[in-house]
């Protein structure tokens, strides 16, 4: 048998491969309520953020079901055909969701305050078309995800680092990734659209202002809060 590369488990991969051995045990029958998120987090010792990533990992899957005000049900004791492993080159699909809002947080206001000190004319209409744009897919009653990502991606582009830049960019191949995209479908929603889009401005205005302290603050507690609504209750999750 050749040897094979060994691939380093991220957490809340850990916990979904824990989970499904649970399920095709019997431990958990088809049917049957998994134990909440948070007892879930106590009984495996780890954060809820973790377990709620190994959750979707596992809807996506196809083995649980998560009906919102209910609780999380078991599906199939059997996952779907998971998709080939990733290339190094793309492994930023797999990152964990959360893990990488929390990597954004210190990342990007580092990059909204370069931004606001290098940015030039160009930049900054990049930047507002990003915003723009944003409100035009809101006003159709899309998630503004085009904008979204144009608008971070000029502003990383203003910074005037290529490193910075290309890890920015890393960010968002992640955040089109199947976890992402189903954390998206319970969390995002007009309400939070229009939250995101005035912390958008914000930025914006300090980087127009050439202001890097106010950028860096904007961009920190944009991200900050769109943290806090990946990680609210699901019961309070918007219902599909």
């Amino acid at each position: 048998m050749p040897i094979q590369t060994v691939e380093p488990q991220r957490l809340y991969r850990q916990i979904a491969e824990q989970l499904r051995q649970l399920m095709a045990s019997g431990e958990f029958a088809v049917g049957s309520r998994l134990p909440a998120e948070r007892d879930l987090a106590v009984q495996l010792g780890v954060s809820r953020p973790s377990v709620r990533e190994a959750l979707i990992a596992l809807e996506v899957e196809g083995m649980i079901e998560v009906r919102t005000g209910s609780g999380i049900y078991v599906q199939s004791t059997t996952a779907a055909k998971r998709p080939p492993a990733h290339t190094a080159s793309d492994t930023s699909t797999e990152w964990g969701p959360l893990e990488v809002m929390s990597a954004r947080i210190l990342v990007e206001s580092e990059v909204a305050a370069l931004a606001a000190q290098n940015a030039q004319k160009q930049n900054i209409q990049a930047i507002r078309n990003g915003l723009e744009k944003m409100k035009q897919e809101a006003a159709r009653h899309e998630m503004p995800r085009e904008g979204d990502e144009a608008f971070h991606e000029a502003i990383a582009q203003a910074c005037g680092n290529s490193v910075l830049h290309d890890t920015v960019q890393r960010f968002w191949i992640a955040r089109k990734g199947p976890l992402f995209a189903r954390l998206g479908d319970y969390f995002e929603h007009p309400a939070s659209w229009q939250a995101a889009i005035a912390e958008h401005q914000a930025v914006l205005d300090a980087i127009e202002a050439g202001d890097a302290n106010a950028a860096r603050k904007a961009m920190q507690r944009h991200l900050k809060q769109a943290h806090k609504r990946y990680s609210a209750s699901w019961r309070r999750a918007p219902a599909r």
